[in-house]
Order: C-alpha cells, then sequence, then structure tokens
C-alpha cells in the first residue's frame, strides 16, 4: 500500500494542476509543462511519482449542498461535482432540502455550499426549513464545531441585501462553531455570476487539497497513521512548476488544432484596417491568445421523436411540481397611461370565480406565459426540426453517461409535442452559459467559428462574453444564425437550456372590494437585442404576450367598464399561487403606514387602500393608522397612475397623506423646482417620516424598481434616521436593520 505521504502529495499535484485549468488534469498535452520532456501528465490511474497509485485510492469525499430557487446554484452544483473527479475528490451532492441524506451534526467530510437569494434577500424555498432548523435557539453554541465549509452565494447588488441568502446561513454555521476551510465567495448576476464563480471553482481544489493534508497531519500527530505529516520539500518545486503551467486550449481541445490566430480569417481582424470587435469578431490581443477553456459537460440525455398517434389533445402549460394552475379569463383590460407616454401600463382583472384561488393585498402571483411563436418558428427552422413540430419527445438518460446524478429533467414533459416543448417548457431567449457555449463549440464545423466560440467561453475572453453575449441579451436563436455551420443536437439543446419561468406579478385588489376578481398591473417592455445582422427591438416575453393577447379588448381608461353584448370569447391565461410573504399590512390597524411605490410599484398600495377602505365602512368606529403614500411618474398628465381612485381616497379619508412626484415635468414659471424623485420627497418629510416609524411603530412598505429606487429610497432613511436621532450613519443603518428584522421595514422590489 502507498504511503500517507505519497496519497497526500498525489493528491496535492492533482488539486493543483487542476485548480489552474480549472478542468482535467491528466491524460492531456500542456505547454511549457517543466515537468518531463514529454511535457505530459499522467493517464488516469497513474502517479506522477511512482505510477503505482490508482485514482480511487486518492479520492476524497465531500458533501456538496445547494439552495436554488430558479436552478442557478443546482446548476453550479453540477459543475463543481463534475469537475471533482477530475480533481482527485468525490462529492456527494444533495439539494438542502433533502435533509434525510445527510446530517451536520455527524458529518466528518468538509462541506461545500451554493446557495441563491429569492425576493429582497430571502433564502430560496428550498433552504427554509434548513434556515429554520439552524437558527433553533435550543441548539449548543459549539454542535458545528466539528464542521469546516466553503460556501459561495449567488445574489444581485441591485437588490439591498445582496447575497443574503448564503449570508444568513454562512453568519448563523460560524455561531455554532463550523469553520470555513475556504473563503465565501459572493457572486453578483448585475455584473455576471461567472466573473466569481470561475474563479471560486477553480481555487475550490486547492483549498480541498490543504485541508485534506492539514487534517491527515493531525491524525499523523495524533499517532492514527505513521510518516511525514506534510508535503515534503521536495514536492514544492513540482507545485510551483504546476502553478506556472500555461494550459493552450485552442490546440488541445481544437480537434483541428487552430493556433491563434490560424485561418481564423476576417474574423479575427487580421489583415483588416482598425477592426471592431463584434459577437463574431475578435480583435488583439484575443484573436492570438492561447486560451484557458473548459472541458466539455458530460452529456447525459438521449432524444428519441417519435410521431403523433393522430388526435393531438390540448395540454397544460407547464409549470413547477405540486404548484396548482388556474385556468382564468381575463374579463377587464385597460390602458392606464397616456398614447404619447414613454411606458405603457396595463391594467389587466381576472375572474377567479370559479377557482378556489385565494390572495391578500400584498401577495403575488405567477403568470405561466409561453415563448413568443414567431421565435419559436424560426428556432424550430433554423434547427432543421419544422416537420418534426409535432412529433412526442421521449427522454431517458444514457447508460454510459460520466455525469453524477444525471437525471430527466423535471420541467420537461414525457411524450409532449415538440412545439409544445419549445414555446411552453425551454426558456429560448435565455442568455447561453458559457458551459453551453462550450458545447456549442463540438457542433460547429468552421474553424473561425469554432474559435470564436471558444474564445466567448474562454477565461480570456470573459470581457468579449459580457459585452457581447450578457449584456447584450443575446439568445439560443442568435447565435445559432451568427455562427451558421452550428448545428447543435436536440438533446443537448434540452440539457442546456433552463426552464421557462412564470413570471410574478403583484396583486393591485382586494377581495373585499373585488369579489371573485384579482387585478394586476404591468408596463409593456420594451428592449434592444443586439447581433451582428440587426439590432432587435423585442418586447418583454410575458407583457408582450398579454398584451397582445388582450389587444382587441382594451380599454382606453381606469374609469370604462367591462364591454357587453360581445361575442368574441374573453382570452384565458394560466396563473398559480406565489409563496406567501409579509408584504402585508399591519395586523393592527391602527398602526400607521408609509407607502412608497413608484411606477407600478403602486400596485399593491391600491389593493391595501381598496382593503382599508372596506374594513372601515365594515367597523365605522374602529381605529385606523394614518396611510402615507408617495408616489412617483414622470409626467402628470401621461403616466399618473389611478389618478382619480387616489383623489377618491383621499376624500374619504382612508388616505390621509399623498404625495406625488414627477420626474420629467418642468416647473411653471415663478414656481420653485419639485422634487423629482420619491427619496426627495421622503427626505423633505423626513421629520414625519421618522415620527411614524421611531415614535409610533409605524410601518413602512417599498415596492418597485431594486436598482435605482429602493436602494435611494434606503439611502434616504438612513439619512433620515440619523438626522432625526442625532446618530451616525453606522448607528442608523442598525435602527433600520431593526425595523426589517421587526417586519416594519418591508419591500417588494425586482430587478
Amino acid at each position: 500500500m502507498p504511503s500517507m505521504r505519497d496519497l497526500s502529495l498525489h493528491a496535492a499535484i492533482l488539486s493543483y494542476s487542476g485548480a489552474y485549468s480549472g478542468q482535467r488534469c491528466v491524460g492531456e498535452d500542456r505547454v511549457g509543462s517543466g515537468t518531463g520532456s514529454a511535457g505530459k501528465w499522467p493517464t488516469v490511474g497513474e502517479c506522477h511519482l511512482c505510477s503505482q497509485h490508482t485514482s480511487a485510492e486518492v479520492m476524497r469525499r465531500f458533501l456538496l449542498l445547494y439552495a436554488t430557487q430558479r436552478g442557478q446554484a443546482k446548476a453550479i452544483a453540477e459543475e463543481i461535482c463534475e469537475q471533482a473527479g477530475a480533481h482527485g475528490f468525490s462529492a456527494d451532492l444533495h439539494c438542502i432540502s433533502e435533509s434525510d441524506k445527510y446530517d451536520l451534526k455527524m458529518e466528518t467530510a468538509p462541506l461545500v455550499m451554493v446557495v441563491s437569494t429569492t425576493g429582497t434577500g430571502d433564502p430560496p424555498d428550498s433552504a427554509r426549513k434548513f434556515v429554520k432548523e439552524i437558527h433553533d435557539k435550543t441548539l449548543p453554541a459549539n454542535c458545528l464545531a466539528h464542521l469546516q465549509y466553503g460556501l459561495l452565494g449567488l445574489g444581485d447588488s441591485e437588490y439591498t441585501y445582496f447575497c443574503n441568502g448564503g449570508k444568513v446561513i454562512d453568519k448563523r454555521l460560524q455561531q455554532l462553531g463550523a469553520r470555513r476551510f475556504y473563503a465565501t465567495g459572493h457572486a453578483d448576476d448585475c455584473v455576471g455570476l461567472e466573473l466569481v464563480v470561475e474563479p471560486w471553482i477553480a481555487g475550490l481544489w486547492a483549498a480541498l487539497a490543504e485541508h485534506f493534508r492539514s487534517r491527515e497531519g493531525r491524525e499523523e500527530m495524533n499517532g492514527a497513521l505513521p510518516g511525514a505529516a506534510h508535503v515534503q520539500p521536495g514536492s514544492l518545486q513540482i507545485e510551483s512548476q504546476v502553478g506556472l503551467l500555461r494550459l493552450d486550449d485552442a490546440r488541445r481541445k481544437d480537434p483541428e488544432g487552430l493556433e491563434p490566430n490560424e485561418t481564423n480569417g476576417g474574423q479575427s481582424g487580421a489583415g483588416t484596417e482598425d477592426p471592431e470587435p463584434s459577437l463574431i469578431c475578435s480583435v488583439p490581443p484575443l484573436s492570438q491568445a492561447s486560451l484557458s477553456v473548459p472541458a466539455s459537460p458530460a452529456a447525459y440525455l438521449q432524444v428519441h421523436l417519435e410521431e403523433p398517434p393522430g388526435q393531438e389533445q390540448g395540454q397544460a402549460p407547464a409549470t413547477s411540481a405540486g404548484e396548482p394552475v388556474f385556468r382564468v379569463p381575463v374579463s377587464k383590460a385597460v390602458q392606464l397611461t397616456a398614447s404619447d407616454a414613454i411606458k405603457t401600463t396595463l391594467l389587466l382583472e381576472l375572474d377567479i370565480s370559479k377557482t378556489d384561488f385565494s390572495y391578500q393585498p400584498g401577495d403575488a402571483f405567477h403568470v405561466i406565459c409561453p415563448n413568443n411563436d414567431s421565435e419559436v418558428q424560426a428556432l424550430l427552422q433554423r434547427l432543421q426540426l419544422a416537420e418534426q413540430r409535432d412529433h412526442h419527445v421521449l427522454l431517458q438518460v444514457k447508460a454510459d453517461t460520466k455525469k453524477k446524478g444525471a437525471a430527466l429533467p423535471r420541467h420537461i414533459p414525457q411524450r409532449c409535442p415538440l412545439q409544445f416543448l419549445f414555446t411552453w417548457c425551454l426558456d429560448i431567449r435565455a442568455v447561453p452559459k458559457k458551459a453551453f457555449v462550450r458545447v456549442l463549440v463540438d457542433y460547429t464545423s468552421e474553424g473561425p467559428e469554432r474559435r470564436r466560440l471558444l474564445e466567448l467561453c474562454s477565461k480570456q475572453g470573459a470581457a468579449d462574453y459580457s459585452r457581447f453575449v450578457r449584456d447584450a441579451r443575446v439568445c439560443l436563436l442568435d447565435l445559432l444564425c451568427a455562427f451558421p455551420s452550428c448545428q447543435p443536437p436536440l438533446d443537448v439543446l434540452l440539457e442546456h437550456l433552463p426552464k421557462l419561468q412564470p413570471r410574478p406579478y403583484s396583486c393591485a385588489s382586494s377581495s373585499l372590494s373585488h369579489p371573485d376578481k384579482l387585478r394586476f398591473i404591468f408596463n409593456i417592455v420594451e428592449f434592444l437585442s443586439h447581433t451582428p445582422a440587426a439590432v432587435t427591438l423585442r418586447k418583454g416575453l410575458c407583457t408582450g404576450w398579454l398584451a397582445g393577447l388582450v389587444a382587441s379588448s382594451l380599454q382606453p381608461d381606469s374609469q370604462a367598464s367591462p364591454a357587453d353584448g360581445g361575442t368574441a370569447p374573453a382570452p384565458e391565461i394560466s396563473i398559480s399561487p406565489r409563496a406567501a410573504s409579509s408584504f402585508h399590512l399591519p395586523e393592527d390597524p391602527s398602526a400607521p403606514v408609509i407607502m412608497v411605490g413608484p411606477g407600478t410599484g403602486i400596485a399593491p398600495f391600491i389593493g391595501f387602500l381598496h382593503h382599508r377602505e372596506k374594513l372601515q365602512e365594515q367597523q365605522p368606529d374602529g381605529s385606523f393608522g394614518a396611510m402615507w403614500l408617495f408616489f412617483g411618474c414622470r409626467h402628470k398628465e401621461r403616466d399618473y397612475l389611478f389618478r382619480e381612485e387616489l383623489g377618491h381616497f383621499l376624500e374619504r379619508g382612508v388616505l390621509t397623506h399623498l404625495k406625488v412626484c414627477f420626474s420629467r415635468d418642468a416647473p411653471l414659471s415663478g414656481e420653485k423646482a419639485p422634487v423629482k424623485y420619491v427619496q426627495d420627497a421622503l427626505r423633505l418629510h423626513g421629520q414625519q417620516v421618522a415620527r411614524v416609524l421611531l415614535r409610533e411603530k409605524g410601518c413602512i412598505y417599498v415596492c418597485g424598481d431594486a436598482k435605482n429606487m429602493a436602494s435611494d429610497v434606503n439611502d434616504s432613511l438612513v439619512e433620515i434616521i440619523s438626522k432625526e436621532l442625532g446618530v451616525d450613519k453606522l448607528e442608523a443603518m442598525r435602527t433600520l436593520a431593526t425595523l426589517k428584522e421587526e417586519k416594519r421595514y418591508l419591500q417588494d422590489i425586482w430587478s
């Protein structure tokens, strides 16, 4: 049997070489090796030192848990799991909700966690039970003192509580005695998760190797095993040489052996004057660089297309398992903005009388929407599958797959028609991840196109990927049109296209004032998509679909009554409830309320006001607190939403204070410049705001844009508290954090 020293050294070699390349470290040519005349690493089963140790002997187990809301944390954890074997480790992969498959109190292996964040800073639904359990106050302070862990948090810096899902777990593990063997990473979806995820994973292997070396050293010092407790000095030279290795993936991964700029024609910009980079074209130094490119993810799906049996039956839209879905008619559609407004805002009213769907003001729900039909048809045509659009899709996991824990995607129903699959199940507009781009390389025949795709998924091409793929909102169809020799098979697409997610909307009504009805509002989203062929104006997937659905029955203003006498059937949509939130009116109706909701952020507050109006009618002698509303829009005459309704609530005394800002209206001659934004209006009335929150124990609700408004409102509140209490900024932030913990500072925000 090999000695512990040999095993430790072997693991060190594997981990250090793997950490540099980010992928497989054995059996592949290297450039500038410094490790022998052949410049090769040993094949699987060989040891570089003695050629007698098998890979199975040096595999070290670690527990890998993921907490996901929309699948990103799971995909990253699966990537870690796939890479682990090549670095001499074995990952025991589980969803954090599968508590019957692991026990942290008894776990002796290191723990690696990937945790996403949902809502305004909450752990994902799959982690709720776990978070509740570790926050049990009866747990001893050192109950996890035996545990060492590394955690990768996912979040979006446009939200106030960035990566808070991971931070909550990280902090509590520390409080329970667990220690980090690897620094916590915080990946930002606002700028691109891969900017943190890729280097974090690359560094994980060295950290795991060091963890196992130090543990083995402690065991040997305690007499558990004889021999040296650390890597001998002679091995340091080998490790330093590993760190100097330079991976030329353009040669290693590409069967055609493309050198930098070789056969790249005009796409690299060679030979042209002042070339401009684009999605299909790179320029020096990238076009001349040796590339560090990850290996292709292991394939795991096998797809068969079966001719339809005959008469097709309608199929319900796909949704998450366990979520009830309700098919409901649209009973009313209203345009709330003027025709010359910059954004078009619609209100839809749904008839839920024939369902058991229930809600409270402040709740949100999901709308299940399809992909754009013209984009679906164009994609099927490009994939040469248009003639098979009605064929049924049969999936199974490949018997010889190397993907650990491979399973059929839950969002793809068996035996559904191909067109249904691309319409309702797969997000064909999703920006392709780098791993997807890497797979597309393997199905691209033209050398210059292969080279460019390799650049886009390489370490060196990270900036080009961000600029020309992620920031440009390029989708699969855009890529396939830009790289015509790319012909991926259907199984590859089903492995990498994510689930088409339902879209959340806030309820803008109250069942007390609108029984059997559910109202919501939205802006029709429009954005530019940049491709080599053209700059395309696209509408939001769900908002564009909804607008088209109700176009023929759209009413011009909020006071219009539902059309009667018409013969056209009302359009129907599918909805499902969303997980319960705490964004509700206070249980004590005498508590004062401050509502901050510019634009469509006013939606839940319209529900609040309708609800409060009915409660005051039902309880004429009741005690009801003041209600403040800070609302903002661009122009008073174009996009002042619910203007007449708000006036009605003021007259009835339901709404006690209304502060409205118009950011684009110029002041009239002789008038003082008006307040432009809601955060400015809050500061203007800072004394009253502080009184409501700090003395009268009121609640503040913020709804709307996370990128600018929500963070600016947060800053304004810190400034107000600091000024009114006479404390520094840090103390004001602590006070605001206390309000959040007490559920008196609540947010419903989106990016």
